[in-house]
């Protein structure tokens, strides 16, 4: 099925899977995760209240039991799997993917994410080759509304915005469900009605037309900040005070302020600017890993980090049972912004306290030979000169004095992507210019 990935099941509805499939899938998880009891939330695709009956139609016909959740945010699935000792969760959604895509997100004990390694394979095989055989004692639906224990969790940490202007876009998307629960109509607010069809644009805040209105927002209002969310709520991202989307691994350092009373690990992901570990400097320990929430939440877990994050806004939490929130995460972030303006420092000046490098973004290229590309480039420079640091978990990470690399593939889509972080702006397009240069090779 081409709806399995490497971090959840998802692709375009009635091309890549459909409801046979996700009643399999439904089938399936309860033997895959050894439980009889299914946590399940969805968010407001069109598509999702059809993938959700056919899904627990399958679950209850394996004779397990669907706690409905309805309509949710997918960390609000992870905050309960974990809280309340479910051994299985689903959350129904394609997160930031258009509006004719859906999927499925997979947790089990502790809300630890279920990736193609780590179940998915297992159950993709199920589906394939075992029979279904309908339980004689069949399961059923128990609506399971805990909204707001979820809401009376993040409350904790809800901040005093009274000395900011802020202004949110909440894409449409989940966001939408509880972000006035908790900061009421202070902020100003964009798009912050549930639709499906996502009709002022898709909920990718990484894609820069997406961030548009937001923007001019943040300029008519002279706002200090902007923030805005993907589909399902897990991501989120900011912009500063004179609009300027901010990159989101710079944001990690701004987490080691907020636990600045505390001391331990963190984590950040392989495409990380050198700039966030050399802002914390020895507060924290720095630890890097692979890209995706498969990876990210387990490796947390691991090393009992404090806090994580990564380039595509996804920010993890030990409190939050090793697991990303967009909700909680921007709530910490206001509280540090909120603070900071006390002190007079604006977003931007913050900002520009911890970014030292120039960085030409992921740069993305559509090929069939990435593992051939990966080598010529990685061959090239361990060849030319020898590096200051070389990670190859995800990729390859090639660090110099005055500036690095990371090439990695894909996990979801078609491409290689590129990143490249320099000095200067001359020694960043010299490198960009070479390396796409070595990949061009094998179009």
């Amino acid at each position: 099925m081409k709806a399995f990935h490497a971090y959840d099941i998802r692709g375009i509805y009635n091309k890549d899977f459909n409801k046979e499939d996700a009643y399999k899938v439904g089938y399936f998880v309860p033997k895959l995760l050894n439980t009889k009891k299914i946590l399940v939330g969805r968010d407001v695709r069109i598509s999702s209240p059809e993938i959700f009956e056919y899904l627990s139609k399958g679950i209850n016909d394996a004779g397990a039991d669907v706690y409905n959740l309805g309509l949710s945010t997918t960390p609000m699935v992870y905050f309960l799997t974990a809280k309340h000792g479910f051994n299985a969760s689903v959350m129904i959604t394609a997160s930031h993917n258009a509006k004719q895509y859906n999927g499925m997100k997979i947790s089990r004990t502790n809300a630890l994410p279920v990736g193609y390694d780590s179940g998915l394979k297992d159950l993709e095989e199920m589906m394939k080759t075992e029979k279904v055989i309908v339980s004689e004692k069949r399961g059923k639906i128990i609506e399971y509304n805990q909204k707001d224990e979820y809401i009376n969790f993040l409350k904790k940490y809800v901040p005093d915005i009274s000395n900011l202007k802020v202004a949110i876009d909440c894409s449409n998307g989940m966001a939408a469900l509880l972000i006035k629960n908790l900061l009421g109509n202070a902020p100003i607010y964009l798009f912050d009605n549930l639709d499906g069809t996502f009709p002022n644009h898709e909920a990718n805040p990484l894609v820069p037309e997406n961030i548009v209105d937001l923007q001019k927002l943040v300029k008519k209002e002279s706002a200090d900040i902007g923030i805005i969310f993907d589909g399902d709520a897990d991501r989120v991202m900011f912009t500063d005070e004179n609009a300027k989307f901010i990159s989101p691994d710079l944001m990690i350092a701004v987490l080691a302020d907020y636990y600045k009373n505390e001391t331990g690990k963190f984590l950040q992901d392989i495409r990380t600017s050198k700039a966030v570990a050399e802002y914390i400097g020895n507060r924290f320990e720095m630890n890097m890993w692979r890209v995706g929430r498969a990876y990210a939440a387990l490796k947390l877990r691991e090393i009992d980090g404090v806090f994580g994050g990564e380039l595509a806004g996804h920010y993890y939490f030990r409190d939050f049972y090793y697991s990303d929130s967009g909700l909680l995460a921007s709530l910490i972030f206001l509280d540090v912004i909120a603070e900071k303006k006390k002190q007079g420092i604006s977003v931007s000046g913050m900002i520009s306290k911890i970014a030292a490098y120039e960085n030409s973004g992921e740069i993305n290229f559509k090929l069939e030979k990435k593992k051939e590309a990966m080598e010529a480039v990685k061959k090239f420079y361990l060849n030319e000169e020898k590096p200051t640091a070389f990670y190859d978990f995800d990729g390859y990470r090639v660090e110099y004095s005055d500036w690095w690399f990371n090439i990695r593939p894909s996990n979801t889509e078609p491409y290689l992507r590129m990143l490249v972080e320099a000095k200067s702006e001359d020694l960043l397009n010299a490198k960009v210019s070479e390396i796409t240069n070595i990949i061009k090779q094998f179009d």
